[in-house]
C-alpha cells in the first residue's frame, strides 16, 4: 500500500474550468489536475526553474518533474486529439499569501499543531503555543 500523497501548494485556481475545441464533435475528455496546471503555469508561463517551482509547491524537485511531465502530456493529448480539457481535482492546499500558509482542501494536517487548533491540551499546558 503506497503512502498518502502530501498535498501540493497551489497559489490560485484557474480562471476557467474547461476548454472545448470549436467545431468538433466531442470525441473524448482529458482532465488536468490543479497541481498539473500549477506546475505548467510556474514553468511555462512564469519562467521559473523546477527547483524554484518545487519549493513553492512544497514538493521535491523529482516529484515536481513528474507532475509537470504528466500535466504536459495531458495538455498535449487534449490539443492533438481535439479532446475537451477539464481542469479540476488533485491533492492540494490553497496558499494564502496574506497568512503565509495553506487552507487544506484534501489531505491532513502536517504534524503536531499543524491543523486549525490545538485542542484541549493547549488550554491545559502553558508550554504549547
Amino acid at each position: 500500500m503506497p503512502r498518502p500523497k502530501r498535498p501540493r501548494c497551489i497559489m490560485s485556481r484557474p480562471i476557467i474550468k474547461e476548454f472545448r475545441p470549436e467545431g468538433v464533435e466531442k470525441k473524448g475528455e482529458v482532465t488536468l489536475s490543479l497541481e498539473e496546471f500549477e506546475a505548467i503555469r510556474h514553468i511555462d508561463f512564469e519562467g521559473l526553474d523546477q527547483t524554484q517551482a518545487a519549493e513553492i509547491m512544497n514538493v521535491s524537485r523529482q516529484t515536481f518533474g513528474r507532475i509537470l511531465k504528466s500535466g504536459r502530456f495531458n495538455l498535449s493529448n487534449a490539443i492533438v486529439n481535439a479532446y475537451y480539457l477539464k481542469i479540476e481535482g488533485g491533492c492540494y492546499t490553497m496558499h494564502d499569501a496574506q497568512q503565509g500558509h495553506g487552507r487544506h482542501r484534501h489531505g491532513k494536517g502536517h504534524g503536531r499543531h499543524g491543523g486549525m487548533g490545538h485542542g484541549r491540551k493547549a488550554a491545559e499546558d502553558p508550554t504549547i503555543e
